[in-house]
């Protein structure tokens, strides 16, 4: 029985191999495999009938059943009886042969299975394959095929019947006609010849341990000549090539002499075909192995055949192998293995092939012969032994070559010659320059993209592999050190190797390091031995002036440090102790820096005091004078390289400094003026550094030598000392004048200041001032750095008072010309800068400037920076990119010394005085209408108040007379149109306010809580928006009411007054905002200067027609209205809608005194409720119904109220009148719900629109909702409106669908935000549950059920109230009131679970009842029903809910596969909270969850998101109630909502645990997934089979007769037709797990 179930299922599954879609057709297969490992006799018996009774079935199909039995007994192989294997190799010989055509997939596929079969029963197959193979007649392709693949797969099986098949098969050769058959007869002699070569060199485990080469030589060799003589010459390209495939293998068996006799012909025979194929892999292969075979037969024919192979394996290396095509870069290696055999045979003719070569004019030539010496110089040493001299020879002309495809070839050659000696040769050391000038190519700043078949490579590349391979020589290959040690030295200091420093100096250190551990220390550097080392004076000079850039070139500097550590005893043997300390201290600041972090200026100091303390550890004049004469010698190799160049100058001058020659000093410094290149601006400042730091020890020298130059012919056109100097031009001049300049600026200031001071007029200032009268930039700048360094050496050298300049205002003017000689236009040079520097340490000096001159200078300076056009923003990929940066930087550091010299100035007059005079000058700049003026202006305001600030020092308490004026002056920027301003302004405000607490006697230190205050409302000026800076622009007017004197007070706000009219609107109002507040905050001080103030405010509005103004006419309206109560309700109702803004004002002034606001406000309110909100109104178009017209009344009334109520003012009456305004406006909402505005105001709103940017809506809705909402934010509900905006309740509110769900969220907010106004709110809406509105109960119903939601209710005594009430909705005619009244009683769960005991049989009726609701076709009610009820469910009483559990489980059971998501999900969640219950009743209600479990596991396939949430809600809740610990594990580990799922894993646990605790309940189980086959969901459609699947893979064998399995297959094959094939997929799975239940 069990056995034709089996037959049934693989029937079935054969059945659907037709199937098209490869997954499905792959399932199949598998389906069929897993029988097999079941039963692998029967499923192979199977499919034998199968195929045999199936006999037209096509071969596709077949071919998945011959797969599937290819597998099954590969796997079980082992278990396979001979009558099965006999009755596979009989099917799968059938199979194979049936068709004479060759069909590759379905014979392949059969001859697999035989292969298969034949690593066992290797003799049954031969048997019955043999059948197909007999003599005279050609056998199948494939017959052929099965033969070649059993030699490889099993050579020891299969080697013994070779030679009888050889025997059979020589005579067939001459019969295939066909290219198909020569081919696979080549496959067949190709893999037996590989297959008795391996039996030949595994003899010791052969079975047959007799067998020779000679066994097959005889028949090999016939088969030989028919291939090589007949069908090599085929015109079909891939028989040839199999053809030449089998020859390299049968080479290794031909009898010696057959193969010494067929060379001469095989090797041109093979070599012709390279002419012939593309693809040359297999032939170089192939010739390879003849070649091994005529080598090992000692073949003297080889001699004759060499220089054709050699020119025809050479232009294969000659060509470029492409990595893309993997078989080219096989078909190099091949070759390059047969140069191997040639070279070890030959080697002196092949070297003579080889060599000449290298001189072609061919790149790719040269390229592939110097690839082909790498190979045989690795794999040949013996044989090259003796040649070395020769190849080295021959090298020369390749060591020349510019190409980098070549030099890259070289490296590589030169790395093969390193490891096997050639390079301790002679001619090695040439090898060894070649490798380090290519560490030395310089790298592409930008490297071009190369295209993939670029015939270059980069320099780049050339120099990469060249470092890596120095490096690996001089770490890895000990026979080198000799070599290189200390060879490499002598490219250390020649400048044309810089770039290969780093490899250069990271090697020799490795060498020298090497050489230390050998013990040559104190003979690290034989010169004796080696003369064209460079001296120690040249290596340190080299290796520290490297130094002083040390991330250039990969890290160069820490490179040379440490080697310059490691020869410390080469270079002077007293260094040890000091360099072992200092060095490893540099090369860690480096490595703790990066590029950008490092400081230059701070580096290089660093590097000149180790120089300076190591000529002080010297000490030895002689070796100094060496030292620099050697660094003068090499300033000329830097020429192109400035910077390393300018530090070089700074070691000289350090050097110097410390050598006792003072003849030699003069000498070197003469020298270094006459051959300085002053055109270059590095080298102009190099030497002039060079000659400040060697005045510090040689400052009577350094000036001498300096009037000799002003002196000599350089500026004349006279020969004399420095007629080095007469043919340049008036350019050069100009250059050499700035040069000397600045020497004299850096003397001054490096000099000792005792020496340098009595110098300064005398000497240095009598040489400069000839030069000020010049247009030069150079020279300009350099005049203005030099003065700025003599001030500076002034200032330093002395205390002020003591050194009176005498030439100081004749320097300042000078200043003063060079700024305004700038353009006002751009600023292009850091001319202002350098002079305003230049001025900021003159300033210092005494005397004191004249008042006129220091005017002159403010104005200037300020004109010059101030009024600059504004930058453009740089942008990052422009083409000027780096120059706007440039722009950007320069503009930074000229404002940073404006304000370094405007506070240089404030310093000498730190008094009130002296700050209003100071901004006398900025405050036509601050008021600017040009924004970048303002800003600039301001932000040096900042810096200049913030410097007074901290150099205040009051000693007696005096009035700070203009704090008012001052505040006035930036109080108003805190709002202006730019941030910066703005923070800047309350920067300026908060140390005005501090510098008047010092001036009332405060410590500096002290900290004043409110002045604090001003910090924390910066952050408020960083948004634009103009609300939330004017709000901060009133906490920062608050701040200073409260700290302003009273004294100050009027004139603070006269000059306010004055902002009014400000050019930036901004400012004109937070100047009113300011006023406003400082009159809320001091008012009561100034009580007589009120009418002033308001004609003040009255004028201003009728000066400047501008909104702000009429807002602080509504603050005067307010100071007025304690005097006028009058206000005309009517005669504004009047006002034609929408109001104007004169109408809007006027009702706005009203909001003034609560009492009068009250009355105002209950008059609007009547007038809101006495007349209807809306009239039906028919329309003319046919079938549209009617539609609702606002009434104007209460539409003007509704808009009056929210023009009072806008005014901050109302708030204490609306806060008198708050129920009733909310409820009349909510109602008043609900009313307007879908409402039209009458056609005259629409016409109206169109035209106000148009005129007005953004007007408030008129629409009845828009404008009732904005009323509330401004009524809950004056009523101190502010949270309730913006918890209901950020819900975006509001937009609900207004539309007709969704109205009840912002109602809502307005409860909510009320709730939780206003608890405290509810109960006289839910006493004024209780009567509207009766209203004949449907709108208004909709309205009331969803507030209160909202409420109800909330504690809030419980808390204030309402809910029994407002419970009764939601109860009597139940039976309400509108359906959205009885839903909402549902969902209010559900929400007492929520707000009040307290009380859901009390009341909970009467709130489990109502949602029983609302589940039977009859008058819901869309299941709304239900919907709300089941929802409200699981929220109840875990708050009634056990014994309310029993009587009713079985009722609700099996009423909402039909919900779990209801079309609706929704329906869906609170079903399955209210079937997951009911499970709570099941204790007392736990057998009936057991049985429900085993009624909805495979509905619930199989949901967990739904297509909603939100379905499969309460799927695993319900089965976490249900798994403890089904007394299996496991599946409760499962449930509550694998089914959290935070957790993904593994769907088919998860469904095999839980099935494996359901057949251990329920296998009684299998055929259930499958009964309700068959069910599923027919959904309508594509997933739960394939999940239902894979159930199946699951549950028959576990079950127990005592349990499976349960299941009917022909019901089960017949479904299952139905189901197998399927549309979809990820169905499909899965049925074919199940089939295959059934054999688990046969």
């Amino acid at each position: 029985m069990m056995e034709s179930r089996i037959k049934r299922l693989a029937t079935t599954l054969m059945d659907a191999t037709t199937d098209k879609d490869p997954l499905v057709q792959e399932q199949i297969y598998n389906a069929l495999c897993y029988l097999g490992e079941s039963e692998p006799e029967e499923i192979l018996n199977s499919c034998d009938e199968y195929l045999r009774q199936h006999d037209k079935l096509a071969y596709p199909h077949r071919v998945i059943i011959l797969k599937a039995m290819e597998t099954v007994v590969k796997n079980n192989i082992a278990l396979l009886d001979k009558s099965t294997a006999k009755v596979v190799i009989f099917l799968a010989s059938n199979e194979m042969t049936k068709s004479k055509e060759v069909i590759r997939d379905w014979q392949q596929a059969a001859s697999n299975v035989l292969v298969a079969v034949g690593q066992r029963f290797i003799n049954k197959v031969m048997e019955e394959v043999l059948t197909k193979f007999q003599p005279g007649i050609l056998p199948h392709y494939f017959v052929m095929q099965t033969f070649a693949n059993l030699s490889v797969s099993n050579v020891f099986g299969m080697v013994p019947f070779l030679n009888s098949i050889l025997g059979t098969m020589l005579p067939m050769l001459g019969m295939a006609k066909q290219d198909h058959m020569k081919s696979v007869f080549c496959y067949a002699l190709q893999h037996f010849s590989e297959s008795i070569q391996e039996y030949l060199a595994n003899l010791d485990k052969a079975p047959d341990p007799t067998v020779r080469k000679d066994t097959f030589s005889n028949e090999i060799f016939s088969a030989y000549e028919v291939l090589f003589n007949s069908w090599l010459q085929h015109r079909e390209a891939k028989l040839r090539l199999a053809v030449v495939e089998a020859m390299g293998p049968m080479s290794y068996l031909m009898p010696g002499e057959k193969l010494e006799e067929q060379l001469p012909k095989l090797i041109p025979g093979i070599l012709a075909l390279y002419k012939k194929h593309t693809e040359a892999f297999y032939i170089s292969k192939s010739l390879c192995q003849i070649l091994e075979a005529s080598v090992n037969i000692g073949s003297r024919s080889l001699d004759v055949q060499l220089d054709a192979l050699l020119g025809t394996l050479h232009p294969q290396i000659c060509a470029p192998a492409d990595p893309s095509v993997p078989l080219t870069v096989k078909n190099h290696t091949e070759v390059l293995r047969c140069f191997t055999v040639l070279a070890c045979s030959f080697p002196d003719r092949v070297l003579a092939f080889l060599l000449p070569k290298l001189e072609s004019s061919n790149e790719r030539t040269r390229v592939g012969t110097l690839l082909i010496m790498r190979q045989i110089i690795n794999s040949a040493p013996s044989q090259m032994e003796i040649k070395k001299p020769f190849i080295l020879s021959s090298m020369k002309l390749p060591l020349q070559d510019s190409n980098n495809k070549v030099k890259r070839a070289v490296v590589q050659v030169i790395s093969a010659m390193a490891h096997h000696g050639y390079l301790e040769q002679p001619g090695g050391e040439a090898m060894m320059e070649f490798l380090v000038r290519q560490c030395a190519l310089p790298s592409d700043a930008q490297p071009k993209k190369q295209p993939p078949d670029a015939d270059d490579l980069t320099s780049d590349s050339v120099q990469s592999i060249s470092v890596n391979t120095l490096f690996l020589l001089s770490t890895t290959v000990d026979r080198m050190n000799n070599v290189l040690w200390p060879y490499l030295l002598e490219f250390v200091t020649p400048i044309q190797f810089t770039n290969a420093l780093t490899p250069l100096c990271k090697s020799l250190m490795y060498l020298a390091m090497k050489k230390q551990e050998e013990g040559e220390n104190a003979s690290l550097i034989r010169y004796d031995l080696n003369a064209n080392l460079p001296s120690p004076y040249a290596l340190t000079t080299r290796l520290l002036v490297v130094s002083s850039q040390p991330y250039v070139g990969d890290c160069r500097g820490t490179a040379a440090l440490r080697l310059l550590n490691v020869l410390h005893y080469s270079i002077h043997p007293t260094l040890d102790q000091l360099w072992s300390k200092k060095v490893p201290l540099l090369v860690e600041h480096i490595e703790e820096n990066t590029e950008k972090s490092l400081s230059q200026k701070e580096w290089e100091e660093k590097l000149l005091l180790f120089l300076q303390e190591t000529l002080a550890a010297i000490a030895d004049n002689t070796w100094i004078c060496h030292f620099v004469t050697e660094m003068c010698r090499q300033l000329n190799s830097y020429n192109g390289f400035p910077l390393e160049k300018n530090f070089l100058y700074k070691c000289i001058g350090t050097t110097l400094g410390a050598c006792a020659s003072k003849d030699l000093v003069q000498k070197q410094l003469q020298e270094l003026l006459e051959t300085a290149r002053y055109h270059e601006e590095a080298e102009r400042e190099g030497l002039a550094s060079c000659f400040g730091i060697c005045a510090i020890n040689h400052l009577e020298e350094t000036l001498a030598k300096l009037e000799d130059f002003v002196r000599s012919d350089v500026f004349k056109k006279s020969v004399g000392l420095f007629s080095i100097f007469k043919d340049r031009s008036d350019n050069e001049v100009e250059k050499i004048k700035s040069t000397l300049i600045l020497c004299y600026g850096y003397v001054a200031l490096y000099a000792p200041k005792e020496l340098v001071l009595s110098r300064i007029e005398a000497d240095i200032l009598k040489n400069i001032f000839q030069y000020f009268n010049t247009k030069d930039l150079t020279l300009k700048l350099c005049l203005i750095r030099s003065i700025c360094m003599i001030s500076q050496a002034i200032y330093n050298g002395v205390k002020c008072g003591d050194f009176i300049f005498s030439r100081k205002a004749e320097l300042v003017a000078q200043m003063v010309e060079f700024i305004k000689a700038e353009p006002l236009e751009a600023m292009r040079t850091p001319v202002r800068q350098r002079a305003m520097i230049t001025c900021t340490y003159l300033v210092i000096l005494e005397p004191h400037l004249s008042d006129p001159d220091r005017t002159e200078l403010i104005d200037t300076c300020l004109a010059s920076v101030l009024a600059l056009p504004p930058l453009e923003p740089v942008k990052e990929r422009d083409e000027n990119g780096g120059d706007a940066l440039h722009k950007e930087m320069l503009y930074g550091d000229t404002t940073s010394a404006l304000k370094d010299l405007l506070k240089s100035l404030l310093q000498r007059n730190l008094t009130p005085h002296g700050l209003q005079d100071m901004f006398a000058h900025l405050g036509p700049w601050i008021k600017s209408n040009k924004e970048h003026e303002r800003q600039r202006a301001v932000e040096v305001s900042a810096a200049l108040l913030d410097f007074y600030l901290s150099k205040l020092n009051v000693s007696t308490v005096i009035p700070f007379y203009n704090l008012g004026v001052l505040i006035a002056l930036f109080s108003p920027r805190c709002s202006d149109s730019l941030a910066s301003v703005r923070q800047h302004a309350v920067d300026c405000v908060y140390c005005l306010l501090y510098i008047q607490l010092c001036y009332e006697g405060f410590a500096r230190d002290h900290r004043d809580e409110m002045v604090e205050g001003l910090k924390a409302l910066k952050k408020g000026l960083e948004e634009p928006d103009f609300t939330v800076l004017f709000h901060t622009c009133n906490n920062i007017a608050m701040v200073i009411g409260k700290r302003v004197p009273p004294d100050q007070l009027m004139s603070l706000l006269l000059a306010m007054f004055e902002g009014l009219a400000d050019p930036d609107k901004n400012c004109s109002r937070a100047a009113t905002v300011m006023i406003n507040s400082l009159l809320k905050e001091r008012g009561g001080v100034l009580q007589e200067k009120v009418p002033d103030i308001m004609s003040i405010i009255h004028s201003k509005l009728e000066e400047v027609d501008e909104e702000h103004i009429r807002k602080a006419a509504q603050q005067t309206v307010y100071i007025l209205a304690s005097q006028h109560k009058s206000v005309v309700v009517s005669s504004l109702l009047g006002s034609s809608l929408p109001f104007d803004s004169h109408t809007c004002t006027m009702w706005r002034s009203l909001a003034t005194e609560p009492t009068l606001t009250s009355q105002i406000l209950e008059q609007l309110l009547e007038k809101v409720n006495r007349d209807v909100p809306y009239k039906e109104s028919k329309c003319f178009l046919l079938g549209s119904g009617s539609e609702r017209i606002a009434t104007p009344l209460p539409l003007a009334a509704t808009c009056a109220l929210y023009e009072i109520m806008s005014a901050p003012e109302s708030g204490a009456a609306v806060l008198g009148l708050y129920p009733p305004l909310f409820v009349t406006l909510l109602l008043r909402v609900s009313c307007t719900v879908g409402v039209q505005l009458p056609k005259n105001l629409q016409s109206r709103e169109r035209r106000s629109s148009s005129h007005s940017p953004a007007p408030r809506s008129l629409h009845p809705c828009s404008c009732a909702v904005e009323t509330l909402k401004v009524m809950l934010a004056r009523g101190g509900s502010e949270e309730v409106a913006r918890a209901v905006s950020s819900a975006g309740g509001w937009d609900l509110m207004a539309s007709p669908e969704r109205h009840h769900d912002g109602i809502a969220m307005l409860a909510g907010a009320m709730a939780r935000h206003a608890g405290p106004r509810l109960p006289l709110i839910v006493k004024n809406l209780v009567p509207t549950l009766s209203s004949v509105f449907d709108s208004q109960r909709i309205t009331t119903t969803a507030f209160f059920a909202e409420l109800l939601n909330s504690n809030v209710v419980n808390d204030l005594i309402l809910l029994e109230t407002m419970m009764d009430n939601m109860t009597g909705r139940q039976k309400d005619t509108c359906m959205l009131v009885r839903m909402l009244a549902l969902r209010g009683l559900g929400n007492i769960a929520s707000g009040s679970p307290e009380k859901v005991r009390k009341h909970g049989a009467k709130l489990l009726a109502s949602m029983v009842n609302g589940m039977d609701d009859k008058d819901d076709p869309h299941n709304l009610v239900a919907l709300e029903a089941m929802s409200s009820l699981s929220k109840l469910l875990d708050h009634v009483e056990e014994r309310d809910i029993q009587s009713m559990l079985l009722h609700i489980a099996i009423r909402i059971r039909p919900f779990f596969d209801s079309e609706q998501p929704d329906l869906r999900q609170s079903s399955i969640m209210l079937f997951g909270n009911l499970t709570k219950f099941s204790e007392g009743d736990c057998e009936v209600f057991f049985e429900q969850i085993l009624n909805g479990l495979v509905t619930l596991l199989l949901h967990l396939q739904d297509p909603k998101p939100e379905v499969v949430k309460a799927c695993k809600f319900a089965l976490r809740m249900c798994g403890p109630n089904m007394g299996c610990e496991g599946l409760c594990d499962m449930f509550l580990n694998h089914l959290r909502d935070d957790r993904s799922l593994h769907y088919g894993e998860f469904m095999n646990n839980v099935c494996k645990h359901l057949m251990q605790s329920y296998p009684e309940m299998l055929n259930r189980l499958i009964l309700t997934n068959l069910f599923y086959f027919k959904s309508n969901w594509v997933d739960i459609r394939a999940a239902a089979p894979m159930f199946i699947g699951f549950l028959v893979l576990h079950v127990d064998e005592d349990h499976c007769q349960q299941v009917d399995l022909d019901q089960l297959i017949s479904a299952l094959n139905l189901l197998l037709k399927d549309p979809v094939p990820a169905v499909r997929v899965k049925v074919a799975e199940t089939l295959g797990r059934l054999v688990r239940v046969l």
